[in-house]
């Protein structure tokens, strides 16, 4: 953890968790289950937990369909800060990029990101040098603090 401070002055903890993966359907379930560890360690509550966790989930699932290439990696990035935690996948395709799309009933694929923008308070994507793109989710969380109040 490390501490941060606003500009008020009044010092606040920044949590950041990162790791790589290969791009296999196995590592997405590996991911769920250490992204739940860390966000309980973060003392975050078990609603939020579980929507992070399934935005993360989509998102590394994306990763692993979509952005796959031989002999390399994804990477999942986990940043929290009071009310807010970012989540990160970055994968070595740029060429692919997300984009809602819009599905009917029958379908069986193309949800995903749909999920994401409905859980997310904001989400996007960026180039990551030297290859690659990262997509990324921002989700309002009630803080360790508020969960206590509540």
């Amino acid at each position: 953890m490390l501490p941060m401070t606003n500009d008020n002055q009044q010092q606040t903890m920044a949590q950041r968790w990162a790791m790589q993966f290969t791009s296999t359907p196995r590592c997405v379930r590996l991911v769920r289950s250490l992204v739940n560890k860390t966000l309980l360690s973060w003392g975050y509550g078990r609603e939020d937990i579980d929507r992070t966790v399934l935005v993360r989930s989509e998102l590394a699932a994306n990763a692993v369909r979509h952005g796959h290439r031989h002999g390399h990696r994804f990477e999942v990035r986990l940043s929290g800060e009071g009310a807010t935690c970012l989540v990160e996948v970055s994968d070595p395709l740029s060429r692919r990029l997300p984009r809602l799309l819009e599905t009917s009933d029958e379908d069986e694929h193309g949800r995903g990101l749909q999920l994401v923008s409905a859980l997310a308070k904001e989400m996007g994507h960026r180039a990551r040098n030297p290859i690659g793109k990262t997509v990324w989710a921002r989700l309002s969380l009630v803080t360790p603090e508020e969960e206590t109040r509540a």
